[in-house]
Order: structure tokens, then sequence, then C-alpha cells
């Protein structure tokens, strides 16, 4: 794959001008979040803008908004969403969320009452060594610092619809933190997709969907490569991913 692009079957993401690329978590993340009865969707720290391209397309009504605090991967996010057939229903803002809640542009005025669905792939290098790119820092450590769990988990708090649900990718330690500070502001785990290198490996990934509602977590599973042969996506993942890879 050139670094500066990825083709999936629909649509295209240049990616040249974000410091952090398309990935294989961010992939599973579009593909697996529950966009059950989705009418407005925001996507915080869109990057190359690939989960609201994702959500576009496998939503066919849904209005998206996504926020990306770097101002050059905004404008590719942006270019990315025009260039794609669902460009009229995506709108990328180049601001913080905490910009963004401060009401500009005020989204909380508008006519609908909140996002019927969340997503988000937060950074979570909080504890590794900086970059010696600035960009690439900026996109892991500078977000990690300005979209904390506290900040992140208000915010969803905030600007649900009663009702919505927010998707998050975080390892399992990190979910876990953040699940605490969630539970805080009254957003607690609906449901878990433990994501597995291999069958029978350590957790990599989870992405849980929050919701208001206090109630029993559905929890499942999913390995990327087969037992057999490391070498060979897993069945599931073939499923999951069938719409968006082109060489599943």
């Amino acid at each position: 794959m050139p670094n500066n692009y990825f083709q999936f079957q629909q649509f295209r993401i240049e990616q040249g001008a974000c410091a952090m690329k398309v990935s294989t978590d961010a992939c599973l993340l579009g593909a697996a979040a529950d966009l059950t009865g989705a009418t407005r969707l925001l996507d915080i720290g869109t990057g190359t803008g690939l989960l609201a391209l994702m959500a576009a397309q496998r939503h066919p009504t849904v209005e998206i908004e996504a926020l990306e605090i770097d101002a050059a991967a905004a404008a590719q996010a942006a270019a990315n969403a025009a260039a794609s057939p669902w460009g009229g229903r995506i709108r990328v803002w180049a601001l913080s969320l905490a910009e963004y809640v401060a009401g500009r542009p005020a989204p909380l005025a508008e006519t609908a009452p909140g996002f019927s669905h969340i997503v988000c792939n937060p950074p979570f290098f909080r504890h590794s060594l900086r970059s010696p790119d600035a960009r690439r820092t900026t996109a892991r450590h500078e977000a990690a610092d300005t979209l904390t769990f506290d900040a992140l988990a208000g915010a969803a708090a905030t600007m649900l619809a009663p009702g919505g649900l927010l998707t998050m990718l975080l390892p399992p330690l990190e979910m876990r933190a953040f699940e605490q500070v969630a539970a805080a502001v009254g957003l607690h785990p609906a449901t878990r997709l433990v994501v597995r290198h291999r069958p029978g490996s350590r957790p990599l990934r989870h992405i849980t969907g929050f919701r208001s509602a206090l109630g029993a977590t559905h929890e499942t599973e999913l390995s990327i490569r087969t037992a057999e042969d490391d070498a060979l996506y897993s069945a599931d993942f073939r499923a999951l991913l069938a719409g968006f890879y082109l060489d599943l």
C-alpha cells in the first residue's frame, strides 16, 4: 500500500497530510460500531476521515460531524469526504473537542437535541516517549493531552441524545480506566468486542459501546488472524470488513 493513500471498495483515503494513517484498529472500529437507529453521528478526532466515511457508507441517512484538531489533517479529511459518494452528509470541523463543546460552531444549538451516536478512536500513547516527528507527536501526545478521558466522557455525556451510544476503541488496560471515568458521568458499558490477533492470544483491543442505562455488558470476541495460518484473516474478520477491504 502506498503510504499516501488507501483504496477501499467505495472510497479512497488520501493521507499524505495526516500524521496518523489508516490502521486496522480504525477499520475495525468503523465496521464494528453499532449504528442501529443512527440519525446524527459525531466522530471525535477524525484524522483522515475514515470513521466518518465508513459510517456514511454503512448507514444511508445518518448526518455526520467530524472533529480534527490538526488543521492539515482536517482539510484532508474534508477533501476525502467531498470526493466520496456521501460528501453532502459529512461536515468536518478543524476544532478541538473543547472548542466544539464551547460553542464554535455551537453544536447544541442545532435543531437536533444531540447525537444519536458518537465514535472515537482516541490516542492512548500517554505513557510512551514523545516522537521526534512533530506532526506525529501532535497526533499522539498533544491530542492525548487535550482529549483526556475526563474531557471525552464529559462531552459525550453532554452531547449524546437520550438513548445515544458512545463507541470507543482502546487497549484493555486503557479501556478499564476509561470505564471508571465514564461511570462517573453516567455512561456504562453496554457492549464489548474483545479483539485478539489470533484465537487464544491475549486481547489487543476492546471496542466498547457506552449508554446511560446501567445493565449487563454483552461481550463478544473477534480474532484478526486464523489459528492455523498467521498470514490469513479469520472468517469473522473477513465478514466484518467485506464491504470495505479490496482484498477480502
